[in-house]
């Protein structure tokens, strides 16, 4: 890639997508975190000797700014930026105030699904065709199957598989900022980054949020932050048409999921425990390997840093490999 290839026009505008987000959330981060503290909006980071108190809720944070953002840039880029922006901006708002209601009432599991099926639904006005790529059969037409069952599950499934694989500092939001990263390098190469600049904004904002919730973490995203950032992912993917592509990347999160459920299936051997333990020496202390944060913890002495650069480093090898299939 050449110097002028950098500074092209479009590479410019996409730039200032990402950057006007990221620069907003630096600047905002602090006094937010400070503002959720005095409001004792706080949870124990149980990861940690002495538990200290953790401002949360921040994912909020992610979705104004870039809101704002998108906003403001229209102003001088209002003609690039097309429809499908504002339905994804919908269906990641929806799924954001579903994150709010989640964690002010336990909402039971059924209508959890119905819920968060028809808060995608909108996707279905952005589907301009239905073929699928699948590996060793070639692309295929779903039809209305894609339309009204793929399409609006698939974003669904994802924040949830987001919003289960946290738990350490920084691991969920930079996990998701890893996927998000690839999901717009491969709609670039693919020449479609205009269905997708609000994501690019987004992205901006979750680098920048990302900075305070690694370790040791000033803020905690909460509900909020995993279910729009998981709904902006699977938005993506849905949108761009990368269903096979994009399951490569968050096979680590479907992993994690396989392991929930077996755990979930065996609670009589391994009983329910939602966090683990430090050790004097800095070192987890995990209650079984049955979430994908916890087994290599379980088996080898690591640091909490160690685990999540571990995980960074597992979800990136898939988002490659995700990146290079066709789609």
């Amino acid at each position: 890639m050449t110097i002028a290839d950098l500074v092209n026009p479009l590479n410019l505008m996409i730039s200032v997508f990402f950057v006007v987000p990221f620069i907003a959330t630096v600047v905002v981060m602090p006094y937010l975190i400070q503002r959720l503290k005095e409001n004792n909006i706080v949870a124990k980071d149980m990861y940690k000797a002495d538990q200290p108190d953790i401002a949360v809720n921040g994912g909020i944070i992610i979705l104004l700014i870039s809101l704002l953002s998108l906003s403001v840039i229209s102003l001088f880029y209002c003609n690039y930026i097309l429809p499908a922006n504002y339905v994804i901006i919908m269906v990641v708002t929806l799924f954001a105030l579903f994150g709010i209601l989640d964690d002010m009432i336990n909402i039971g599991r059924p209508a959890k699904l119905i819920l968060l099926y028809y808060c995608s639904y909108s996707l279905i006005s952005c589907a301009t065709v239905t073929l699928v790529y699948l590996p060793f059969i070639g692309t295929v037409d779903l039809g209305i199957f894609y339309l009204q069952l793929i399409l609006p599950l698939y974003v669904p499934v994802v924040a949830n598989l987001v919003n289960m694989h946290s738990g350490f500092n920084g691991l969920a939001p930079g996990l998701s900022l890893i996927v998000l990263i690839t999901l717009i390098l491969k709609t670039i190469v693919n020449a479609e980054i205009m269905d997708i600049l609000f994501i690019v904004c987004l992205t901006g904002s979750l680098a920048a949020y990302w900075l305070f919730e690694k370790y040791p973490a000033r803020i905690f995203w909460g509900n909020i932050g995993a279910l729009s950032v998981g709904a902006a992912i699977g938005a993506t993917i849905v949108i761009e048409g990368f269903i096979f592509s994009g399951f490569v990347m968050l096979i680590p999160h479907v992993v994690n999921f396989l392991l929930y459920v077996y755990w979930r299936l065996h609670t009589k051997r391994y009983p329910i425990a939602k966090f683990g333990k430090i050790r004097e020496d800095g070192t987890l202390e995990v209650p079984n390997p049955l979430t994908l944060k916890w087994v290599l913890p379980y088996f080898f002495p690591m640091t909490e840093r160690q685990g999540v650069t571990v995980m960074y480093a597992l979800t990136g090898i898939f988002c490659f490999i995700g990146f290079m299939i066709p789609g």
